[in-house]
């Protein structure tokens, strides 16, 4: 027997109050770092504010869904989503210019820009996890054929998306698509008889492949004909000061983020100059004026919404949601790690922004549309009063 819950009881107030606080440390940080010479007659915190206005509705839309609702939509999404990097290609300057020697954005006025790829992973998530639980609603009888199927058929459906994306070329999102499926593969139910030998493999093959780009690069170069360039990020990494050409911005952020020391510089305190701060390098603006104590209430912040995201994924009665909330948190938490650690050499330099924070329309609406399906499955949970473990979301 089902127990009646409020609707003020069934919307997530903890998810609404810490995105009203990525929302706080968004603008200010915005606010600051657009005031460098750079950004002269552009006021990025207004259209971050709208942004986050759009995204408040795109989260009251999908709310409104649930479970089975998204099985139904899962692949429409994901066909539509596959439709636009195709037509990507295909589109005339006018409409798709590329930039930074990418082709990743359309150009629609008034809007500004639209990035296909950061709606594409949310689509991918809901795609994936509809085929986890059709397959094992089918499988009832588990084995490793079945298993193996099952991986193919997320490798399939992870590959069309990844390769189009790789082809604008845009390596962070690449990176990202890889390490949803790799979240997802893992709460899939595959036996580690399979995980682990590919995985394994594919770490191997990554190790070896950094080795000869520190070591051997003669041998890339002779047999896979890599051009010298193409080293430029990886040698910028691990010595930005010997390679100023492509590590100039690492430079910039590790002397901005060291330069705040404890408490920072305050708001608007900013001294070191770094290009497109307001984006990917959000969180060097943050380390200069708010120091190591606001770099860590940042980070607190998303150990906090992790954490409810994975309470999410742990307390849901269907095992389809659990497959949405695992490629969540595998999205948010890629980006997050891989964002922050750039910032400090801890990890190569990709084009990914801070989630929440970092300016950009397209991040930001596709962030607020993964954050809508959580609030939906909050919002649609049910319990029993009879249950024999009370799953009421409390946290």
């Amino acid at each position: 027997m089902e127990k009646p819950i409020k609707k003020f009881d069934r919307f997530d107030w903890t998810l609404t109050l810490l995105l009203l606080l990525f929302f706080l440390t968004s603008c200010f940080a915005i606010y600051s770092a657009q005031r460098t010479g750079q950004y002269v007659g552009q006021n990025f915190l207004y259209k971050q504010i709208f942004w986050y206005v759009v995204g408040s509705g795109i989260i009251g839309v999908v709310m409104m869904f649930d479970s089975e609702q998204y099985r139904k939509l899962s692949w429409y999404l994901y066909g539509f989503g596959v439709f636009l990097l195709i037509f990507l290609f295909f589109a005339p300057s006018s409409i798709a210019e590329e930039r930074n020697g990418a082709k990743s954005w359309f150009f629609i006025e008034p809007f500004g820009s639209i990035q296909p790829s950061e709606f594409m992973k949310v689509f991918l998530i809901l795609a994936l996890s509809s085929t986890i639980y059709a397959h094992h609603k089918r499988h009832t009888r588990k084995t490793l054929q079945t298993d193996f199927l099952l991986f193919i058929k997320l490798g399939f459906i992870t590959a069309l998306p990844l390769g189009m994306i790789m082809l604008q070329p845009d390596l962070g999102t690449s990176l990202v698509v890889l390490a949803i499926f790799t979240g997802i593969i893992l709460v899939s139910g595959i036996t580690w008889k399979i995980i682990l030998p590919l995985y394994g493999g594919g770490a191997a093959l990554g190790a070896g492949i950094l080795y000869l780009v520190i070591w051997k690069p003669e041998i890339l170069k002779e047999y896979l004909g890599v051009k010298t360039y193409q080293f430029g990020r990886i040698y910028a990494w691990l010595d930005p000061e010997s390679y100023p050409e492509y590590g100039y911005h690492l430079q910039k952020s590790l002397s901005a983020i060291g330069s705040g020391m404890l408490t920072g510089k305050g708001l608007k305190g900013s001294e070191v100059y770094i290009p497109e701060s307001h984006t990917d390098f959000i969180f060097s603006v943050i380390g200069e004026e708010f120091g190591f104590a606001g770099g860590s209430f940042v980070i607190g912040i998303y150990f906090l919404l992790i954490y409810h995201l994975t309470k999410t994924a742990l307390d849901t009665n269907d095992p389809f949601n659990t497959y949405i909330s695992a490629g969540v948190i595998s999205m948010i938490t890629f980006h997050v790690f891989q964002n922050i650690g750039m910032t400090i050499q801890l990890l190569p330099i990709t084009g990914i922004p801070l989630p929440f924070i970092s300016y950009g329309g397209s991040s930001l609406m596709g962030n607020m549309l993964a954050m809508g399906l959580i609030y939906g499955i909050r919002f649609h949970h049910k319990t029993y009063m009879f249950a024999s473990k009370d799953r009421s979301f409390d946290i």
